[in-house]
């Protein structure tokens, strides 16, 4: 197993609106996905806890809010480990997009 991709996205929302975008766009992760993916997700106090389903692999992510920012680490299966790099510069894009 490699080690997990952590990010930090900053913010100014407050954590309320953080959870509000982020519940409102978690399933837009799905669609990044060439083909689709599945997504689930549920809170515990201010983690979000997730997973991303597709093509017969499944990233367990985990996203912390904070009053400033908010900080994800992504597991990736060993198969998708072999694009850590890759998937690293998408969801740096691609996740603060989520809060706007």
């Amino acid at each position: 197993m490699s080690d997990p991709i952590s990010l930090d996205i900053p913010h100014q929302l407050g954590k309320d609106g953080v959870r509000q975008r982020l519940d409102g766009g978690i399933g837009k992760i799905g669609q990044m996905i060439p083909g689709g993916g599945a997504v689930q997700h549920s809170w515990d106090g201010d983690t979000m806890n997730f997973t991303v389903s597709a093509l017969g692999q499944e990233m367990r992510c985990a996203a912390t809010v904070s009053d400033k920012n908010v900080h994800a680490v992504v597991d990736l299966p060993p198969m998708l480990a072999l694009f850590a790099d890759k998937v690293r510069s998408v969801l740096g894009a691609e996740l603060p997009k989520l809060l706007k």
